[in-house]
């Protein structure tokens, strides 16, 4: 994949690394060697050519991505006229295969793709997953533009991004905005945390949910999910990493199959003395609330009111914990349940099931 290169007098630089020189670039916004004439100039030929670059690589990633962005129009009732929803997907391989949001597609009975170049596909639902927000359709054509996957783990804040989205079909709207922050926690629909969420600064267009967050070389690193409209345009998106996961789940077998012990759960405070013993990092732990008869845990040996503090050998304070631990866990592979029953602590090994 070739970097997108900005030449100047003197060198030729990635996009990134000039728009982090713009302060000192002489006569630029660095000023005159830290020199003030005391009021304001207009833009230098310098800041002129560094606002071309920036759109320049805007507008090249839309140019590329633009084609694989499409919109879906969702109706919740079959045989009604015109959509009562809209999102965006983008396309994921030349053969049909759209990734979206859940929540986009969500109770829906009828579904419609339009590409941007105007044709328009029914569409079935392969897979939806509430617990990440994504979804996977599929349109019965081929040779369709799909777009290059990135690494959301290689992300760093204060990058370029942009998110494309496809509301109304025909044409794509683009937003750009940087990184704001990684590994940020956002509850979904069904309860659960999604993880290393992607916040941003871009402001997301109506309809843009479902769509691309992609870097400067137009490769997919998030799937934009959420904004926050009281909290000046922040923005949310799940990271491909997560969606990579999620999408072999959802076409391999309909749905995404997690690791469960059989139980309820809730997080219970523990007091300095009992956290010290168990050298526990927060002042709580998971207390079981109920057993599922017929499930692993109770075939385990586990009983209602067991403290677990740890699994395998990472600690847990929370339901959440729990959840992220057994969200990966190996199918018919022991896991050691650390917990304290009636003062003792204990370890049962736990096979959790998978559904």
């Amino acid at each position: 994949m070739s970097t997108l290169w900005i030449v100047d007098k003197h060198t030729r630089k990635p996009l990134e690394d000039l728009l982090y020189t713009l302060q000192s670039v002489p006569g630029g916004n660095g000023g005159n060697g830290g020199e003030s004439s005391g009021r304001s100039e207009g833009p230098t030929a310098a800041d002129t050519e560094l606002l071309d670059a920036y759109s320049r690589a805007v507008m090249g990633v839309a140019e590329k991505v633009g084609p694989s962005v499409v919109a879906i129009g969702v109706r919740k009732q079959a045989g009604r006229n015109g959509a009562e929803g809209a999102g965006s997907g983008v396309m994921l391989t030349p053969d049909g295969f759209v990734l979206t949001n859940n929540h986009v597609v969500q109770d829906s009975a009828e579904l419609e793709v339009v590409l941007t170049d105007g044709r328009a596909f029914a569409a079935q639902v392969i897979g939806t997953d509430p617990a990440t927000d994504l979804a996977v359709i599929r349109i019965a054509d081929g040779g369709l533009p799909a777009v290059e996957l990135g690494d959301s783990e290689a992300l760093r804040v204060g990058q370029l991004v942009i998110a494309i989205g496809n509301p109304l079909g025909f044409q794509s709207t683009v937003s750009a905005g940087v990184i704001s922050a990684l590994g940020r926690s956002l509850r979904s629909q069904s309860g659960r945390l999604i993880d290393n969420v992607i916040q941003t600064d871009v402001a997301l267009n109506p309809g843009n949910s479902g769509g691309p967050l992609v870097d400067s070389r137009g490769r997919v690193i998030g799937i934009n999910t959420a904004m926050i409209h009281m909290a000046q345009g922040i923005s949310f998106a799940v990271p491909i990493d997560t969606g990579r996961w999620v999408v072999s789940e959802l076409v391999m077998h309909g749905k995404v199959r997690r690791a469960y012990l059989g139980i309820g759960a809730q997080s219970r405070p523990v007091n300095r003395r009992l956290q010290h013993r168990l050298d526990l990092r927060s002042p709580s732990v998971v207390e079981v609330a109920a057993v599922e008869p017929g499930g692993p845990a109770a075939g385990a040996g586990l009983l209602r009111g067991d403290l677990i503090y740890a699994l395998a050998d990472s600690l847990v304070a929370t339901v959440d914990d729990l959840h992220r631990l057994l969200t990966k866990w190996p199918a018919g592979t022991a896991v050691e349940v650390r917990l304290l029953r009636a003062g003792r602590q204990e370890r049962i090994a736990v096979v959790p099931g998978r559904g």
